[in-house]
């Protein structure tokens, strides 16, 4: 078995550091980028040395997931959008997001080995979890099913509130009130 990248021995908060530096960087100044790493590394007691090239390998790597995972995400707006989903394409945006740059970076990396064929559990993997991810659709038409009678059920108490009070001011007995307001909410099932 290989030695793990010294890149990857690193500590999540000095990756979480880097990854940003080489957004904010425009993708360039590797060599800054690894001295800057190496003083860090070095601030806070990890005795670990990273050269240039790994910073630049990880780096190019980094940037790939990044544009995979920008596209990812406005496919996913985009598809949800086209569904009239607005509201729901921002809740479920972040899962769809990670979902597919998985997918992405899965194909990716099949495609960059053994001669560019994606690896058949690959495709079996990627495919469950796209059925999963379609599955959750039921759920989000359940949501949005019980959303729609919540405000339906609290517009029906605000209209019995209005009416009880314009029934009360006209005069009406409390037990006529309440029978409409009965009727209101509950349709006479009760």
């Amino acid at each position: 078995m290989p030695r793990p990248r010294k890149i990857n021995m690193m500590p999540g908060e000095v990756r979480d550091w880097l990854n940003e530096t080489l957004k904010n960087s425009g993708w360039s100044g590797y060599e800054k980028i690894a001295d800057d790493l190496n003083a860090k590394l070095q601030e806070e007691g990890i005795e670990l040395q990273i050269g240039k090239s790994a910073v630049h390998e990880y780096g190019q790597e980094y940037r790939e997931f990044v544009k995979y995972q920008e596209q990812a995400s406005q496919w996913a707006a985009s598809w949800m959008t086209e569904a009239g989903l607005e509201e729901e394409a921002q809740r479920h945006n972040v899962l769809f997001q990670m979902l597919t740059t998985l997918a992405f970076k899965s194909m990716q990396h099949q495609m960059s080995k053994d001669g560019g064929e994606i690896d058949p559990r690959e495709l079996h993997f990627i495919g469950k979890m796209m059925k999963d991810v379609m599955a959750s659709s039921g759920i989000r038409e359940k949501l949005m099913d019980d959303e729609r009678g919540r405000i339906a059920l609290k517009a029906k108490e605000e209209a019995a509130g209005d009416m009880a009070k314009a029934a009360t001011q006209l005069g009406m007995t409390a037990e006529t009130v309440e029978a409409i307001r009965e009727q209101i909410l509950f349709g006479g099932k009760r």
